[in-house]
Order: C-alpha cells, then structure tokens, then sequence
C-alpha cells in the first residue's frame, strides 16, 4: 500500500490519469490490499546490473570511491561504516531476499586490478555463495577489462574466462576516453573476446563521468557490432544523461537515449541485431519522470525491439530494487503517445520479455528450468518465511527518507531551492 501511494503520488505530481499515463495503480489502493494484486507477479526477473563492494578492500586506501558510495541510498542502512552497507551480506539479503529477483549478474566499477572495490575473485567468491545456496545457477558474473592500458589487460582475459568463469565482458569507454572502434584499442579487446568465446560485450554508454566527449554515446556500438555479428553488444543504460530531458526520437541530439537510436538506425541494426538496450539506472531515475520513461520505452521499442530490452537496477547503490520492480509492472506507456510517436503498448508480454526473459536468452540461460530449481531453494524459503512474517524482513530499503513530520519538515528546508 506504501507503494502504490507513492507511485499515486507520482501520477498527481505529472498530471498523469491511470487511463491514459503513468502507473496502473488508484487511491483505493492506498487504503487497502488491492494494491498486492497491481503490485505483485511472478515474471522471471533476471537483473543484468548488479553490484557490491568488498569494504575490506585495499581500494579503501584511496578513497576516491568511497566517497561516490556516500551519495547512494544503501549508505544509510545503518551501520557504522556506511561502506558495509554495500557488502555481499546486504547484496544478497537486498536482491535475492528482499526482492522478486530471479537471477543476477554481478557487475564491476572502473578500475584497475588491485584497486577496484569489487575484483573478480571476489566476485567470484559472492557467486559461489549465491549459488550454493541455491543449489543452481542464481549469479553470474562479470570479468572486467581496461584495454587502454595496455596488452597485459588483453593477456589477463583468458585468466578471467578460465579461472574466474566470468559470464561476459563489462568495459567503460570514457574511463581512459578510448573507443570500441578504435583500431589500436577497442578491436584487438573484441578479437580477444571473440578468441576466447565469450562473445557478451557489456559497455557503459551514458551516465558521464567527466563531461561528454564521443566516448560517453554509443556512436562506436553502431559501427562495431555489423562487423562483429556473432557478438553480442549490451549498452549499458542505453546512452541515458540525467541532464537529458528525454523526448521524442531526435536526430539531431547529441546527448541520450537518442545516441543509442541512432547509432543503431545509422548503421542498420534492426530489432533482430546484435545490440541490446540495458535499463540499470536509467529505470530508477525514469521511474519518477513518467512521460519522459515512456519517451525511451517507447523509443526503445520501435526501434531496437521487445527482444532486445534488457532489465539491470544497479542495485545495491540503491538498496532493494523491489520498489524498481513495482514500479515496472504497473507503468504504462499513454494511449497518446502511442498514437501519436507509434510506441507500442506495454503488454504485459512485453514487460515479462524485459523484465528476464531476453536477457535469459543472451545469457544463455533456461528460465524455466531455473524458475523451478529456485522454487524450494535456501533463499527461496528466507524470502517466503519474511512475507508470512514480516516482522523478520532486515531491509535498508525501509528506512530511506524521512519518517516523521518533523523529519519531513526538516528534509524540505535542507532540499529548500534545489533541482529534483
């Protein structure tokens, strides 16, 4: 019920009617369960973006991160090194527990070997975890690779394929503002990738570090993926900016979602291509803009495809990516803006596609066969035992914001002025 208030909430504040925008939910479900049955599903949700941090790593030495990791919600959690908040403990209990999560992959942030808050090994070790737990295969992960640096990144890859068993790729073009195309970098990274039959290449496009340059759009996904058919390119937010008022498809636009169409119209990747649109972030941050969340859905859809949309929350930065889930499968793209940019409506077909299913398909994994290896498993039951008795649920995700009048009034006056 606290859910559906809020996103009732969201459709007060953007105009939106349950019968023509935003999220499927009514002020009757603020008062009562009907809101269980809006809310809830049973969807194979698998989430492609994923993330946690060892707090006793020696990238705590530089600190540089540390402080990117104080401005997430998951910082407040409540212990007294905010960092643990972001450990293996919470990420499981917040993912697997504490949300409708099916299976994952566990993703890493830019960085060199020896400095990164998550290295593969640990990542590894995180899955072995999950996976044990639930005596099938619930987490995969990563291998991440910075080929600017040199031939010893390409050289490490086979390490991280046979050693590690990694999943996939995860690159960041603008860490070290290098290419996909360039000939000196971004090519020999895919030869080796294709060397090695790993053939997943997940590439952060969007969400800028350090300002716009061509390495922050997926100009370059354009024009690698023709010549590489049989890999596999998932873009990674799909080009969104938090600066980007999301419209309309745009040509012209330097910056967005728009980059990702173009890139894909320019170079005639059509919706059965190898290119894929990852929505980690770009979700959470749509999910209270509604019209601008039907503007890139919608986008997404006409020109990439219902089979090429794949779901990712970057959770833990956010803690429980429950409230993303909720959100999903309530949202619905307005019969106005269908008829009149031709986006599709999201069925729930469509929304079962996204929310797993193609990813399921990229991945290589059997959703059916995994649902029900799933169903009975450890954390199967941790999470079954919490919804018959919530009074056992532990979830940062319920002490975000404020609780009390007096810590509303307070949160208005420090936010007093400020954009957003």
């Amino acid at each position: 019920m606290g859910t559906a208030t809020a996103l009732c909430v969201i459709n007060q504040v953007y105009g939106c009617s349950t019968n023509d925008a935003g999220f499927n939910v009514d002020g009757g479900m603020m008062l009562d369960a009907g809101a269980c049955e809006a809310l809830q599903g049973d969807e194979f949700i698998f989430d492609v973006q994923t993330h946690h941090v060892n707090p006793n790593g020696a990238w705590r030495e530089g600190g540089g991160f540390e402080g990117s990791l104080a401005t997430f919600p998951q910082s407040g959690c409540g212990e007294m090194d905010f960092v643990d908040c972001f450990d293996a403990d919470h990420y499981i209990r917040e993912l697997f527990v504490n949300s409708d999560t099916s299976v994952a992959v566990l993703s890493q942030v830019p960085a060199v070997p020896g400095d990164n808050p998550l290295e593969t090994e640990e990542a590894a070790a995180t899955r072995e975890i999950v996976n044990r737990l639930a005596d099938s295969e619930r987490l995969v992960i990563h291998g991440i690779v910075v080929p600017d640096r040199g031939q010893a990144q390409l050289d490490g890859m086979q390490a991280l394929k046979e050693e590690q068993e990694i999943a996939a790729w995860k690159v960041y073009t603008q860490f070290g503002s290098w290419r996909l195309d360039d000939e000196a970098i971004g090519i020999p990274f895919i030869e080796k990738a294709r060397e090695l039959d790993v053939k997943l290449i997940c590439a952060h496009k969007g969400l800028s570090f350090f300002g716009l340059d061509p390495t922050t759009t997926p100009e370059d996904i354009g024009v690698v993926a023709p010549m590489y058919p049989d890999v596999s390119f998932l873009v990674y937010h799909s080009g969104y900016e938090l600066a980007v008022e999301e419209g309309p498809y745009d040509p012209n636009s330097q910056q967005g979602v728009d980059t990702l169409v173009k890139a894909v119209l320019d170079n005639g990747i059509g919706k059965q291509g190898n290119v894929y649109a990852e929505l980690g972030s770009t979700w959470r941050f749509l999910m209270t803009r509604p019209t601008q969340a039907a503007h890139v859905l919608g986008k997404l859809l006409v020109n990439l495809g219902e089979d090429r949309i794949l779901w990712g929350t970057d959770s833990i930065w956010y803690g429980s990516p429950q409230d993303q889930i909720s959100a999903f499968r309530t949202f619905q793209i307005p019969q106005s803006m269908q008829d009149e940019f031709g986006y599709p409506a999201l069925t729930d077909a469509i929304r079962a596609k996204i929310l797993g299913l193609s990813a399921a398909q990229v991945y290589g994994i059997d959703a059916d066969a995994t649902r029900c290896a799933i169903g009975g498993d450890d954390v199967s039951l941790a999470k079954a035992a919490i919804e018959a008795d919530p009074s056992l649920k532990r979830s940062s995700y319920r002490k975000q914001g404020p609780q009390t009048r007096r810590e509303f009034l307070r949160y208005l006056k420090l936010h007093e002025g400020r954009p957003g």
